[in-house]
């Protein structure tokens, strides 16, 4: 349905652009209910200005509020005012928390984030292809690990024994950046 270009807000009697208000049709009843204790006369064919509509929006989430808890707190207040505002609540804590990292804990994120990639499964293949082929068939004469390349075992097993608790604190610093979150 296209809105008509000259229309005037209910409540306030003031001209309003059709981008500006909002029939009566298209609101909510409980909150048109609101509307009409203090304006009997508003009906589906009336229109109302959007800072008004956001007004009875925000007096009916008080009102569901307070049948829920009995009572608004401010964190309850401060977010109908925002509904009411279309404004955002959450902030960027990113810059806090890792102004609280220590370095121990910065290490262990960048490390994870490697050992995590592709690029460092890839570049460990190469060394591991790199360190059999020239074991195998450069140094047949005198390998410096020759098969079962005990040596890359114990390499391997010690780069596993030190990735595991890395790993692992990240995953706590993860988890603690949610809890503040």
């Amino acid at each position: 349905m296209k809105k008509p270009s000259n229309i005037i807000c209910h409540i306030t009697k003031k001209p309003l652009t059709p981008e500006e208000g909002y029939r009566g049709d298209f609101i909510r009843k409980e909150i048109i209910k609101l509307i009409k204790i203090d304006h009997p006369d508003f009906n589906q064919d009336s229109y109302i200005s959007v800072e008004e509509l956001n007004n009875y929006r925000k007096i009916y989430l008080s009102s569901l509020i307070k049948k829920e808890s009995g009572e608004l707190n401010t964190l309850e207040k401060e977010v109908i005012d925002a509904i009411s505002k279309n404004k955002f609540l959450s902030e960027n804590i990113e810059i806090y928390i890792e102004k609280e990292l220590s370095f121990g804990q910065k290490l262990a994120d960048i490390i994870a984030k490697f050992a995590g990639s592709w690029l460092f499964i890839i570049f460990f293949f190469l060394i591991i292809m790199l360190w059999v082929g020239i074991n195998v068939l450069a140094l047949t004469i005198n390998p410096f690990d020759p098969y079962p390349f005990i040596l890359l075992n114990l390499i391997l097993s010690c780069l596993a024994a030190i990735q595991a608790p890395i790993i692992i604190m990240s995953q706590n610093i993860g988890g603690e950046r949610q809890k503040k979150r």
